[in-house]
């Protein structure tokens, strides 16, 4: 793919959606934390189903802490993965307490010394809330990236330093939420929706769904 259609993909992206968010919903840089740390292998509808309850009775470290393991399991039982998440949330909280004010850092390093905090959830609040540069290489930011042809990797780190190497430097913010957006409800899994693809003549697809 030519630098020419790459720009031109983004520009369109733009066009069409100048202020991409997370569908996640949140209200503070904690919440946002918490809701991506639920969110690891389970949909944003899901996770938006339960937090209003949870951060109803708990938005803060301290206040989350006194919950208790059992009092976060109640409330995010739907989630897949809850117990794990659940530990996870609970440990995050106690090392946010302890080390940081309660305060989510801003730095990759201490995010992802956080307990159930990887690359990706570190990239999504670096980006979400702090407005960095970053890309959050989902299954949806993969499969996007490869199957395009825009930045093909054979990892999510490979495609992660593909999409910050090629994605003009203007568009680079609102990359992440761009492709994630196309990849959820456009670029989809088994059946590509490519008949109302906004970038169908720049894809490189060798299997294009033509109707």
């Amino acid at each position: 793919m030519t630098p020419a259609k790459r720009e031109e993909i983004f520009a369109r992206f733009a066009r069409a959606n100048p202020h991409p968010t997370t569908e996640l919903v949140y209200r503070s840089t904690f919440e946002l934390l918490i809701s991506v740390m639920l969110s690891a292998q389970a949909t944003d509808k899901s996770v938006n189903l339960a937090t209003p309850a949870l951060f109803k009775a708990a938005n803060t470290p301290t206040q989350m802490l006194a919950l208790g393991l059992r009092g976060i399991k109640r409330y995010i039982r739907t989630i897949g993965l809850y117990n794990t998440k659940a530990k996870n949330i609970l440990n995050t909280c106690k090392l946010l307490a302890d080390r940081h004010q309660s305060e989510v850092p801003r730095t990759r390093e201490e995010l992802e010394a956080l307990p159930g905090v990887g690359r990706k959830t570190a990239n999504v609040v670096l980006n979400t809330a702090f407005g960095e540069s970053t890309i959050a290489v989902d299954t949806h930011i993969f499969r996007v990236a490869n199957r395009t042809h825009l930045a093909p990797g054979k990892t999510p780190l490979a495609v992660e330093k593909k999409l910050l190497e090629i994605v003009p430097e203007k568009y680079r913010v609102n990359a992440h939420h761009w492709l994630i957006l196309h990849g959820r409800y456009i670029c989809v899994a088994r059946k590509p929706h490519c008949p109302r693809c906004p970038v169908y003549d720049l894809c490189d697809y060798e299997h294009k769904v033509r109707s």
